[in-house]
């Protein structure tokens, strides 16, 4: 049997929150087991879309995130759980047996990636996604959320499909630092950016056609990008790391800023000014 995989493209995700409420709509209620046992009405979201608001008034974007449980083959959680609850099924699917579970919450602790396992005070256990075998098992070939995604942001199969295989191809893992060899792959992660506007304070005017590179102070790699109608530029799919800025444009002096970091929150510079040569 081969493994299943999952494929989120926050490209085109729009943030409708169908996979959310299908998910929700699956397993509240629903006893599932050996699979699940219910949902809580409140307090889990076992496909969660995060809204991550990046930047600062006006450089300002929204990109929609999605937290679930990676199904990870070299798991954490399951060589955590002392009550050998958790397993690995033939297709890659790792499950948390509700039978089995005793609620020691040792598998939360284990796990790398946030707020993906979560504790059922009701039912004294530990649940998350289950890439919802059940309905695999009963010849099903989506899981819901995938189904109920209207843009295709969710890609669900085989990981030897060769639709599949394409996708993989230019996907990215959440943490690909860990060990953990997770079945959750993602298209276009977010990266940092840098933004700002460049104006003429002599003519009184926005700048446009300015060229504004960004050097990493790491790596000695450029970006560039040229100022619009508006004086407007975005420095945008920036790695991780601190930068210095040049900003130039014939018949004015070249402006240089930084160093700027991007490590952990996208940079809005405001307003720069040009001042003629």
């Amino acid at each position: 049997m081969m493994s299943k995989v999952m494929i989120i493209d926050l490209a085109i995700c729009n943030g409708c929150h169908n996979c959310q409420v299908s998910c929700k709509d699956e397993h509240v209620a629903n006893d599932w087991s050996p699979i699940a046992k219910p949902q809580p009405d409140t307090g889990q979201f076992w496909n969660k879309v995060i809204n991550l608001e990046r930047g600062t008034v006006p450089k300002v974007q929204v990109t929609y995130h999605h937290s679930i449980c990676q199904h990870c083959d070299d798991a954490p959680c399951i060589e955590a759980c002392t009550a050998k609850a958790i397993y690995k099924r033939d297709d890659g699917i790792v499950i948390i047996d509700p039978d089995k579970c005793r609620g020691n919450q040792m598998c939360i602790e284990a796990c790398p990636y946030e707020n993906v396992i979560y504790y059922n005070d009701d039912l004294n256990i530990a649940q998350k996604c289950t890439f919802c075998a059940h309905l695999l098992d009963q010849g099903w070939t989506e899981t819901r959320c995938s189904d109920a995604c209207p843009t295709g942001a969710f890609t669900f199969g085989e990981e030897d499909d060769p639709k599949i295989e394409a996708l993989m191809a230019g996907a990215e893992l959440l943490r690909p630092e860990l060990p953990t060899r997770p079945r959750v792959y993602y298209l276009n992660l977010p990266q940092k950016w840098i933004a700002g506007a460049v104006y003429d304070s002599e003519a009184d005017e926005c700048t446009k056609g300015a060229t504004v590179t960004a050097v990493n102070t790491q790596t000695g790699e450029t970006t560039s990008a040229e100022t619009d109608h508006y004086g407007d530029f975005w420095l945008k799919d920036l790695p991780d790391g601190t930068y210095t800025i040049r900003i130039e444009k014939t018949g004015y002096l070249t402006q240089k800023l930084g160093p700027i970091d991007a490590t952990t929150v996208d940079q809005n510079l405001g307003d720069i000014v040009l001042w003629k040569g």
